[in-house]
């Protein structure tokens, strides 16, 4: 049994301009001490999707329409919400993108950190703020007990950002969400984070659910990849399998919008023509049709089914399809594959 498990999972937001189909027939897994990445451009439902296992889904106009999203066995989403306080920083840590605006500005940083101890694991005030300052210790932060009297401005971005990594692993949680968790942080910080995540994982065997755009931080720290576009999941995959043998359309295109350092220089970075899909209207076919360079007839006209190419890789796309590549070669002057 997988530590988290989302099936079939769809999320609605009720606007002015109509129903948004946010998240539309999401699945996944994520087993104990590994780390998931989902990736993808914005509005392709990463977050929402994050905010979905949290218990997150802004409320009255966002809701779980269907499917399930299962923690340690069980459908969290069906729990009153007394019951998923519980669960939410205890058992689910979450790394905000932002830190300035996930920490209280008015709050001195140890407090906040304190808080945890004091209110999900009912320790004494005393031993709280040591536990707190150890943990300010733990993930790099320099001096700990007088910057544990500092405020959130008196920090720079990639020290404010290890603070929401202190917080989140402050109840030691079987997971972690990370939104975006080096965004806006220089190349240098970001590694920082990213190596202090991957010891943390390793010490405490913790797993990550991982939410970015960047691939470079995929290829850093992620054992498996989703990749979401326009709130389904179009291709799955090991790190391995998606960045040296990607099988859709869409992938292709974002990891060939990657700058090179290496081989012949690179002018210009190679855009996604085209936007994606209004979700507030209905998707027939596959969602990346209009934007594809491969797009067939039938693309605009049917889901393709999820084509199996290893026990951890797959994709949706016409492309592989067994008629498709029949009449691929029958176009091509009726040569075979082998």
């Amino acid at each position: 049994m997988s530590l988290l498990e989302l099936n079939n999972l769809h999320v609605s937001f009720k606007t002015r301009h109509g129903e948004i189909k946010a998240v539309r027939g999401v699945d996944f897994w994520l087993d104990k001490a590994e780390t998931l990445a989902i990736v993808g451009e914005s509005g392709s439902g990463k977050s929402v999707t994050a905010q979905s296992v949290i218990g997150m889904i802004p409320r009255p106009h966002g809701r779980i329409v269907d499917g399930s999203v299962s923690f340690k066995g069980e459908d969290i989403t069906k729990l009153p919400i007394k019951q998923y306080r519980k669960i939410r920083g205890k058992q689910i840590g979450m790394v905000f993108q932002d830190p300035m605006t996930a920490l209280n500005p008015t709050m001195k940083i140890g407090h906040q950190i304190q808080e945890v101890f004091t209110k999900k694991l009912k320790q004494p005030k005393k031993l709280a703020k040591e536990s707190a300052i150890k943990l300010l210790e733990e993930v790099g932060i320099k001096d700990p007990v007088s910057r544990y009297y500092d405020y959130p401005h008196q920090f720079s971005g990639g020290m404010r950002q290890r603070v929401v990594i202190a917080i989140a692993l402050a109840a030691n949680p079987s997971l972690i969400i990370a939104d975006e968790p080096t965004t806006a942080l220089d190349v240098t910080i970001q590694a920082q984070i990213l190596a202090l995540l991957k010891r943390i994982q390793k010490e405490r065997e913790t797993s990550i659910l991982l939410i970015t755009h960047d691939l470079g931080v995929v290829s850093e720290v992620a054992d498996r990849v989703v990749v979401m576009y326009a709130g389904s999941v179009v291709e799955t995959g090991t790190v391995q399998e998606i960045m040296e043998t990607p099988k859709h359309p869409y992938t292709w295109g974002l990891l060939q919008s990657v700058p090179t350092v290496e081989g012949e220089r690179q002018d210009r970075l190679k855009a996604i023509d085209g936007t994606p899909p209004d979700l507030s209207r209905p998707i027939v076919g596959c969602p990346f049709a209009a934007r594809c360079p491969h797009a067939m007839e039938i693309c605009a006209e049917q889901l393709p089914a999820n084509e199996n190419f290893s026990g951890t890789h797959k994709a949706r796309c016409w492309l592989h399809d067994s008629r498709t590549k029949s009449y691929l070669e029958l176009a091509a002057g009726g040569e075979t594959s082998e």
